[in-house]
C-alpha cells in the first residue's frame, strides 16, 4: 500500500478528496500531509445540493493525532461552490468541524484527555497546545453537546447558587435532580437571571412538564419558578434548612463563648464543630467532652437540642403528622429565649406549606450540592476563572453529562 493510501484510509478520506503527498521531517519530528480536492463541483453546506466549483480558499492547516510521536498536520485548500440559492459557500472538510484547526479525531482525543486531567494546564502540556486552543476545543465540545441534548420531560429540578468571585458575586445553576447533571448556569442570583436560566435551559414544553423544584428560601428563585412554571410545586430544600439551624446554633455559641471568656470560663473554646455535627457523628475522641457540654445548662446546649429535635420532622410519611410535630417543635423553639433560633423558627413557620410539599415530592438539592462540590474542584484546579463564560463552559463540560465527542 502506498503511504498516501495508508493515510487516506486512516483519516477516512475518499473521493473527491485525495492525499497528494506525505512529507516526513525527521529533524523536526513532524509529518505534513497534503490533501487536494479533485472535482469541478461540490455540495453546498446550506442546502446539500451539488453545485459547480467557484474557486479555492487559501491553504489551511489542521492538527491531527501524532504518528508514532511525530506531530502530524493536514494541509488543504477548501473549494468554494456557487449555489444559486445561497451564493458562494465553502465546502466542508470531512476531517474537521467548521472553524476548527484540529481534525475530528484529534478533538475527540483532546476531549477525553481534558475529562481525565486534573487541570487544563496538565492537559495542555500533554496535548502540546496553548491555553486558547484548549479552551476552543472545550467550547466547541460543549456547544456540540448542548445541540445534541434531548428534550425529554424532566420531572424534578433543583436551583442552587454558587459563589463565583469574592465580594458576593454568585452564579445560579439549574440541575436535573434525577440524572444528576447541570442543565445550565447564569451569572448572578437575581430573579431576572433565574428566569433567563429557565428559559435558556428548558424548552417551553419541558417547563410545562416539570412537577416540582427544590430550592432554598431565596425569594428571587421562588418568584422566577412561579412565573415560568406556575404548575410546578416548590419544595424548600431540607439541607438548606439544616444549614439555617446550624447557623443559629453557631450564633448562640459565639455570643455565649464571648460572655464566658470574659468571666474566665473557656468551656466553649474550640468546640465549634461539636455543635454543627449530628449527635451520632461526633468524633469518639471528643464524645465524653461533648456529652458533658450538651448536658449542661449552657444556652448553646439548648440551641443544639432544638436543632436535633427538628430532624425527625423529615421522617414522617404524611403531611398531617409532620405538621403536628412542627407545631410542637415551634412552640418549644419560640419560647426558648434564644433569638437566633427564634428567628429561624419564624422563617420556617412562614414557609410551612413549601416545607410540607416535601412529603408529596421527596426531593432535595443533595444532587445539586454534590455537583457544587465538583464545581468547586473544577474552579480550584483552574485557579479561578477570568470570565463567567469560561467558568460556564467548564461547568457544563465536567458536570453537564453532555455527548461532546465529534
Amino acid at each position: 500500500m502506498e503511504i498516501e493510501d495508508h493515510y487516506a484510509l486512516l483519516l477516512g478520506i475518499h473521493s473527491p478528496w485525495e492525499i497528494s503527498s506525505v512529507d516526513l521531517d525527521m529533524a523536526s519530528s513532524r509529518v505534513d500531509i497534503e490533501v487536494e480536492y479533485a472535482d469541478t463541483s461540490g455540495v453546498c453546506p446550506e442546502c446539500e445540493i451539488m453545485c459547480p466549483k467557484h474557486d479555492d480558499r487559501e491553504r489551511r492547516t489542521w492538527r491531527h493525532l501524532d504518528t508514532m510521536q511525530f506531530a502530524t498536520y493536514l494541509h488543504a485548500q477548501l473549494p468554494r461552490v456557487k449555489c444559486k440559492d445561497h451564493g458562494v459557500k465553502t465546502v466542508e472538510a470531512p476531517w474537521a468541524a467548521k472553524n476548527s484547526r484540529f481534525t475530528l479525531l484529534f478533538e475527540a482525543f483532546a476531549i477525553r484527555v481534558l475529562q481525565a486531567s486534573r487541570s487544563i494546564e496538565e492537559a495542555r502540556k500533554l496535548l502540546k497546545l496553548n491555553w486558547h486552543q484548549v479552551e476552543a476545543i472545550k467550547r466547541r465540545a460543549v456547544e456540540r453537546g448542548l445541540a445534541r441534548r434531548d428534550t425529554a420531560p424532566i420531572k424534578y429540578l433543583g436551583i442552587d447558587e454558587k459563589q463565583f468571585r469574592s465580594g458576593h458575586q454568585y452564579i445560579t445553576n439549574l440541575v436535573d435532580l434525577k440524572q444528576g447533571r447541570v442543565l445550565d448556569v447564569v451569572e448572578e442570583r437575581k430573579e431576572a437571571a433565574c428566569k433567563a436560566l429557565l428559559e435558556q435551559a428548558l424548552t417551553p414544553a419541558q417547563r410545562e412538564q416539570v412537577t416540582a423544584v427544590a430550592l432554598d428560601m431565596w425569594k428571587a428563585f421562588a418568584n422566577a419558578v412561579e412565573d415560568q412554571m406556575p404548575q410546578a410545586v416548590i419544595v424548600h430544600d431540607r439541607f438548606h434548612i439544616s444549614q439555617h439551624l446550624n447557623q443559629s446554633v453557631d450564633q448562640v455559641r459565639r455570643a455565649e463563648n464571648k460572655q464566658l471568656a470574659r468571666e474566665g470560663d473557656n468551656r466553649l473554646k474550640g468546640t465549634k464543630h461539636f455543635w454543627l455535627h449530628n449527635d451520632e457523628n461526633v468524633n469518639l475522641a471528643h464524645r465524653e467532652q461533648f456529652d458533658h457540654l450538651k448536658g449542661s445548662n449552657l444556652k448553646v446546649a439548648r440551641a443544639w437540642a432544638l436543632k436535633e429535635h427538628f430532624r425527625p420532622f423529615w421522617d414522617y410519611r404524611s403531611k398531617g403528622w409532620a405538621r403536628r410535630y412542627f407545631e410542637q417543635w415551634y412552640s418549644w423553639a419560640i419560647r426558648c429565649r434564644l433569638e437566633p433560633v427564634k428567628k429561624v423558627a419564624r422563617m420556617l413557620k412562614a414557609h410551612m406549606d413549601r416545607l410540607l410539599n416535601y412529603f408529596d415530592h421527596r426531593i432535595s438539592n443533595a444532587a445539586a450540592e454534590g455537583l457544587n462540590s465538583k464545581i468547586q474542584t473544577v474552579k480550584s484546579n483552574a485557579r479561578g476563572y477570568r470570565s463567567f463564560e469560561g467558568f460556564r463552559t467548564s461547568i457544563l463540560f465536567h458536570c453537564g453529562k453532555l455527548d461532546m465527542l465529534p
